[in-house]
């Protein structure tokens, strides 16, 4: 995993559509730590998350990741830290879970070796050889899982993590979670449910 030290926003606000979604947002997030992003529908949760990202830009304010002597503000540079997990699956219907993993293995340049090992993990090593239009709901948010552990990226953006997940699978996921953070990781997370995590809180209105 990249090392990464610290994520830090200032003054930072989005506009989409011609509307404001949020303004004069700030937050320090350092190795090992989380913050969680609370608030109602239309506050801006996911946009925060996606600007984060460079997915979007801010419409003011800075927004810079760094790791030892090294200081990034590029969206495009910072994008290469990341790991996200949002609404969508990102899964091809055609292709078995094993193939999707190889795929993101060789965008990524992650060992294509570790496929199997994040299959396991995420409790899919009996459905590796099934086409991704036979997964459940909850099968593909496992297999989007075993993707943010197989790209071992620094950064976490994890948009509703808990959605489509039963118990077994929350309780997967706040332990991938911890290990995440326990090993030097970052995690950003957005969500309306409850979750379970030692973390910071981040309310937009």
């Amino acid at each position: 995993m990249t090392p990464l030290d610290c994520v830090e926003g200032k003054g930072l606000a989005c506009v989409r559509g011609g509307r404001t979604v949020f303004r004069d947002v700030g937050f320090r997030l350092a190795r090992g730590e989380a913050l969680v992003v609370e608030g109602p529908n239309g506050s801006g949760k996911t946009s925060l998350l996606r600007l984060v990202a460079g997915l979007l830009p801010a419409a003011s304010g800075t927004l810079w990741v760094s790791g030892g002597d090294i200081v990034i503000e590029e969206r495009e540079e910072r994008g290469k830290l990341i790991g996200w997990l949002g609404h969508h699956d990102a899964v091809k219907p055609q292709l078995t879970a094993a193939e999707l993993l190889r795929f993101f293995a060789r965008l990524q340049g992650t060992r294509a070796q570790s496929v199997t090992a994040a299959l396991e993990r995420v409790g899919l090593s009996c459905a590796a050889d099934l086409p991704c239009q036979y997964l459940s709901a909850g099968q593909k948010k496992r297999l989007a899982l075993a993707r943010l552990k197989l790209c071992g990226r620094p950064l976490w953006l994890l948009d509703e993590p808990l959605a489509a997940l039963d118990a077994d699978g929350k309780s997967l996921l706040l332990t991938m979670m911890r290990e995440h953070l326990a090993t030097g990781g970052l995690a950003l997370v957005a969500t309306h449910d409850p979750i379970d995590l030692e973390a910071a809180r981040l309310q937009l209105a």
